[in-house]
């Protein structure tokens, strides 16, 4: 595995590294997707890649009973943490980031679904994610974070205190969605429809809140993304 190699934990073939894509491949990088409980991890130990991303899934961080490779891809998160390794959480990812520094997931009381903006904490500020400030990200979660002591929020909502965190400047979890493609959200709608039925969410409001946000969600991410390769390609 080559130093300028990202690869992709993938748990739903439509949540993929969507709007980020395009940008690792300007910055060089070659792309691997590794698709959970079909492919294997064992590779990934030995000769790890230059950056891993874990993406999103409908799945609980803790459900290892029901789904048993959670543990190979638990396992590999922290080992990147403990070699201080660059890796991106997002939404699941994040919570099996925060599970792996000893945090705790627990279900909210109704799903947050939507854009939306965070409200950066003092840490936030001091971190990439001004990259979105007033900028509204898309949310599509039922389960939150809790943090251990040692570990701060950087941003939050209402309805769920954690929803960014690092651990130093090589890694960051993001609990809300900055790579989805607005241009194809119906991929969204199709494969998450059970669950948007069951949440009440009205698809025409998050249609037009793709149309209208969407593309300064993207600019915003890749401003993000910039600066956070800048911060820990500088403490390598």
């Amino acid at each position: 595995m080559t130093m300028n190699t990202a690869v992709a934990l993938r748990h739903l073939a439509f949540e993929d590294l969507g709007t980020l894509e395009p940008l690792l491949r300007e910055w060089g990088w070659q792309i691997q997707y590794r698709d959970i409980g079909v492919d294997t991890l064992e590779d990934l130990f030995d000769a790890p890649p230059g950056l891993l991303i874990v993406l999103g899934g409908p799945i609980g961080a803790f459900d290892d009973r029901l789904y048993p490779y959670l543990q190979s891809e638990l396992a590999l998160i922290s080992e990147r943490l403990r070699q201080r390794q660059p890796l991106l959480g997002i939404c699941l990812g994040a919570q099996l980031m925060a599970r792996a520094l000893g945090g705790r997931i627990s279900a909210m009381p109704e799903k947050e679904i939507g854009f939306a903006p965070v409200q950066l904490t003092r840490a936030g500020l001091a971190s990439p994610l001004t990259a979105l400030e007033d900028v509204p990200v898309l949310h599509w979660h039922g389960d939150r974070i809790q943090l251990p002591a040692a570990v701060s929020s950087l941003a939050t909502t209402t309805p769920c205190p954690t929803q960014a965190f690092a651990a130093g400047h090589h890694a960051l979890g993001l609990q809300f969605h900055i790579e989805a493609d607005p241009d194809k959200l119906e991929r969204w709608l199709i494969g998450h429809t059970l669950e948007l039925s069951g949440a009440g969410i009205d698809l025409e409001q998050l249609r037009r809140d793709a149309a209208e946000h969407g593309h300064s969600l993207i600019r915003a991410a890749r401003r993000l993304m910039t600066q956070w390769r800048d911060q820990w390609e500088q403490k390598q």
